[in-house]
C-alpha cells in the first residue's frame, strides 16, 4: 500500500512507519504512557482536563490562530533540542533491555512462556508480550537463555520503574560456593550440559538408565530459595535433557521429576538438585502412583486407578 501510494518507491522507514500505524499493541502501550505520564503531568499543571477518554486544553478557546502556530513551532523546537540532547536514550526502554535479541531467541522464550506474561499471566492476544532480561544488561546480565523472560509491556514497565533490587548483590550471590559440598566442586568432565546458572550430571547411583541430576551452580539448600532466573535455568536444562533422553533411547516413554526438600523429605545433600528419571514400560511391575511411592503403601489406589 505504501509503495502504491508513493509512485512505486518507498524507504524502509516509511514502510515500517505504515505498519506501526496499524499495530494496536503499540497504541495500547503509548496510551498507557500518555495517561500515566503525559496526561498526569499536564493535569497537575492545569494545562489539560480529561473527559472520559479525551484530553482537552483548558484555555484553547482564548488562543488566536497565530498563537497556536507559535506554540506548535516552540514545541517542535523543544522536541528537536530534547532529541539532540538525549539521542537514542529516549527510546531505550523499548529496545529490549538495551540490545538486540534475535528472532530465534524471542521465539523460544515466548514458546516456553506459552504466549503469556510470566508475571501477571495475561495472554499475548490481549497485550503485547516483550522479551526481557531478568537481570538487565546494564546491571551485568547476560544473553544466556536462562536470563530471559516474557513480560507484557505493563509488567515490563512496572518492573523497570519499581524494582529497587541491588543487582550487584544478586549477581555476586550466583557465585556462591561452599567448601566440602559435593555439588559445588563437580569436575567439569562429569558435566553433561550447562547454562550460566545451572548444570547437569549423571546420577552416580541411577534409579534407571539415564537418571540425571540438574543442579543450580549457586550453593543454595532448597528449591524454594531459588531466584526466578535460576528456576528458569534449571527448567531449561530439564526440557533439554528430556528431549535428549528420548532421542537417545526410543524406549523412554515417561519421566519422574523429583526434588527432595528438607531432611524429612529424604534430602541428604543440602545443595538443591532435581532428579530427571527416565521411565520405560515394564521397568517396575506396578508404576501407577509414581512419586506417591516415596511413602510406602501410598502409591496404589483400588484398581490401580490413576490419582486425579
Amino acid at each position: 500500500m505504501t509503495l502504491l501510494e508513493n509512485d512505486g518507491r518507498a524507504a524502509v522507514r516509511d514502510i515500517a512507519a505504515s505498519i506501526l500505524s496499524h499495530d494496536e499493541s503499540q497504541i495500547d502501550y503509548y496510551r498507557e504512557i500518555t495517561n500515566k505520564i503525559v496526561g498526569r503531568v499536564l493535569r497537575n499543571r492545569n494545562v489539560v482536563e480529561k473527559e472520559g477518554q479525551e484530553y482537552r486544553l483548558s484555555d484553547f478557546g482564548r488562543l488566536s490562530t497565530d498563537q497556536v502556530s507559535e506554540l506548535v513551532r516552540l514545541c517542535h523546537e523543544k522536541l528537536a533540542e530534547f532529541k539532540e540532547r538525549r539521542g537514542d536514550r529516549i527510546w531505550q526502554h523499548r529496545t529490549m533491555s538495551d540490545g538486540y535479541i534475535s528472532g530465534t531467541i524471542r521465539y523460544e522464550v515466548l514458546k516456553l512462556a506459552r504466549g503469556r506474561c510470566e508475571l501477571c499471566g495475561v495472554s499475548m492476544e490481549e497485550k503485547a508480550i516483550e522479551v526481557d532480561h531478568i537481570v538487565p544488561r546494564s546491571k551485568g546480565g547476560s544473553d544466556d537463555p536462562s536470563n530471559f523472560q516474557a513480560l507484557c509491556y505493563s509488567c515490563n514497565a512496572t518492573k523497570r520503574d519499581r524494582d529497587d533490587t541491588d543487582f550487584r548483590q544478586v549477581i555476586e550471590s550466583y557465585r556462591r560456593r561452599e567448601a566440602g559440598c559435593v555439588f559445588c566442586d563437580v569436575p567439569q568432565a562429569r558435566v553433561l550440559a550447562e547454562n550460566e546458572l545451572a548444570f547437569a550430571v549423571a546420577d552416580k547411583f541411577p534409579v534407571t538408565p539415564g537418571h540425571t541430576l540438574v543442579i543450580p551452580k549457586r550453593h543454595v539448600a532448597d528449591y524454594f530459595e531459588l531466584g526466578q532466573a535460576e528456576v528458569k535455568a534449571v527448567h531449561f536444562l530439564l526440557a533439554q535433557l528430556k528431549s535428549q533422553r528420548q532421542l537417545d533411547d526410543p524406549l523412554v516413554e515417561g519421566f519422574n521429576v523429583g526434588i527432595n526438600s528438607g531432611a524429612a523429605a529424604g534430602q541428604t545433600v543440602f545443595h538443591c538438585h532435581m532428579h530427571l528419571i527416565p521411565r520405560r514400560q515394564g521397568d517396575v511391575e506396578r508404576p501407577a502412583g509414581g512419586v506417591r511411592h516415596t511413602l510406602p503403601g501410598k502409591g496404589h489406589y483400588p484398581g490401580d486407578a490413576e490419582h486425579a
